[in-house]
């Protein structure tokens, strides 16, 4: 994993006891901590249980990370772990109601971990850098990576643009979204770049 200097310091700032700094924390992880509870097919409460009992580890445990880098491994790795003692409990005396063993997610190993970090960090890191654009930016890539896109004639009516103005305006917005410091480290080391596709995914959540 790369060592994100964004999340190192926001780490250092919660560690501090700044509490916008633990917002920001959790709104930037939760994702994270979501998207492993749905594949152990857990319902609403127990993805609930589980993601209270990650903040509150993660509260006790925060100030003693080696490496404040690692803490979105270490969040992947808790989670894992306490989705599987949530199936135990609430399962331990109904087996038929356990999800067969074929449906549960396998052991997961280092590489599988490292592919929901980085998914969950590029998410962050579009949500972070389209939050930074100006108004008319925001609101013209939000119109055409909507599903499906608005046509040019709605995006020109709706933002009093230009029909023959958007294409270059979305190129001068994508420009500004690549330069965010949220995604110049993603972006430089070759393996993700932002486009209209890219940025589609990321504003529906």
């Amino acid at each position: 994993m790369r060592d994100d200097p964004l999340v190192i310091a926001l780490v250092a700032r919660v560690v501090g006891g700044d509490q916008a700094a633990w917002n920001e924390l959790v709104e930037r992880y939760a994702p994270l901590v979501w998207s492993i509870c749905v594949k152990y097919r857990l319902d609403r409460s127990e993805i609930d249980d589980v993601g209270q009992s990650v903040w509150l580890l993660l509260v006790e445990n925060i100030g003693s990370l080696r490496q404040p880098a690692a803490l979105p491994g270490w969040l992947a790795t808790t989670t894992h772990r306490e989705c599987l003692r949530a199936l135990r409990s609430a399962r331990r005396h109904d087996h038929a109601d356990m999800p067969p063993a074929d449906e549960l997610p396998a052991s997961q190993d280092t590489a599988t971990i490292e592919q929901e970090i980085m998914a969950a960090e590029e998410s962050a890191a579009v949500r972070a850098a389209f939050s930074e654009l100006p108004p008319l930016c925001r609101d013209l890539l939000a119109m055409l990576v909507s599903d499906p896109p608005c046509p040019y004639a709605d995006v020109s009516a709706a933002l009093k643009i230009a029909v023959g103005s958007i294409g270059p305006k979305r190129s001068r917005c994508l420009q500004l979204l690549r330069r965010s410091p949220h995604l110049v480290a993603i972006i430089e080391s070759g393996a993700w770049d932002i486009g209209v596709g890219q940025a589609r995914g990321e504003q529906g959540g």
